[in-house]
């Protein structure tokens, strides 16, 4: 089965669910969770939606058989989209060719090919997709990098708040000693969520603050310990040279390499690839976490990252409230992103 019939199916079976049980309280609170979680994606890449499936419903509308002006235009919705030219040129190249061959025409056939090879080009651009961190080992260090202004200190605290629920103590490191204000508003979210956190003095050296804070990690038997970095990108050398020292200090101490999360901010679109792509450079990243993507109408930024850069995305952030960050999960994102599709069908 397609993963665009799956989803049909996913949400036939979720309707009649919805239909069949009068009561909430005669459903499992894992299947409350999962339908929350969806309702989520759903609500969050709603300008996304409007944006991708309902423009490609109209160009459905409008050919009876698809041709070359009708590949023209799809390719116009999925760049548009903010799928990113690559990824919208080698899945074009590759549904072209594929429908020639089996001689397919049919518009609607065509989108749910569309769909299913935007599942599998995701999946192949990497081994295991994993998003959660694993604690088969503590402490875990994770580094948190991003330019300024795309939320980093909210989704430091939002990634806190996670793993708080899970039962994990979490230790912040307030590692920014750049720019004025980040110390403070770590400190904050570290009071509100009933945290320690390891602070160092304005300007100190970053490393040094590392040093301090998974030391102290180690000493009080933390699960998790979550530093954040400067998020400058004007001198990369800098940068660099202060990444580099901060990841020799955690490895040196834990005896393996940490996470590392880049944010980028959903709204930023192609902007948010060219950031992930100089941070690359810089540092090893495992996983990307996308904020604010409930504020734009260009969800396939994680398309065109993914593409590009083979960095699988761990975390996405569907609104505002501390629950709104949620693990990423490739069918429910596609599900969202696509739902109009499938409920007409």
């Amino acid at each position: 089965m397609g993963l665009f019939k799956f989803l049909k199916e996913k949400f036939k079976k979720k309707e009649k669910e919805e239909v069949s049980e009068s009561s909430e309280s005669i459903k499992s609170e894992e299947t409350k969770k999962e339908e929350a979680s969806l309702e989520k994606y759903n609500k969050g890449l709603e300008k996304s939606r409007k944006n991708f499936s309902n423009k490609l419903e109209e160009l459905t509308k409008r050919y009876q058989e698809v041709n070359e002006e009708y590949f023209s235009e799809l390719e116009e919705i999925l760049i548009e989209a903010d799928c990113g030219v690559s990824f919208t040129l080698n899945i074009l190249e590759d549904l072209l060719k594929y429908s020639k061959e089996k001689k397919i025409t049919s518009p609607k056939e065509i989108n749910e090919l569309l769909v299913d090879r935007m599942f599998l080009n995701y999946i192949k651009e990497g081994d295991d997709i994993k998003n959660e961190i694993s604690f088969d080992v503590t402490p875990q260090v994770l580094i948190m990098v991003g330019v300024n202004g795309v939320g980093k200190t909210t989704t430091i605290a939002k990634l806190a708040k996670h793993y708080i629920d899970e039962h994990k103590k979490v230790l912040l490191v307030a590692a920014d000693t750049f720019r004025a204000g980040a110390k403070e508003q770590l400190v904050v979210w570290a009071d509100r969520l009933g945290i320690d956190i390891v602070t160092g003095e304005e300007n100190e050296d970053p490393a040094s603050v590392t040093y301090k804070g998974v030391s102290k990690g180690q000493k009080d038997n933390a699960d998790l310990i979550i530093v954040d970095t400067a998020g400058r990108l004007q001198n990369k050398k800098n940068l660099m040279e202060e990444l580099k020292k901060i990841v020799k200090v955690i490895e040196k101490l834990i005896n393996r390499s940490p996470e590392c999360f880049l944010v980028i901010d959903a709204t930023t679109g192609q902007n948010g690839v060219l950031q992930a792509a100089a941070f690359k450079d810089l540092i090893n990243i495992t996983g990307i976490v996308i904020t604010k993507m409930d504020g734009t109408s260009k969800g396939g930024i994680i398309l065109a990252i993914r593409e590009e850069l083979g960095i699988p995305v761990r975390f996405i952030g569907l609104g505002e409230k501390f629950d709104d960050l949620e693990e990423f999960d490739l069918d429910k994102y596609l599900y969202g992103l696509c739902s109009g599709l499938i409920k007409d069908e």
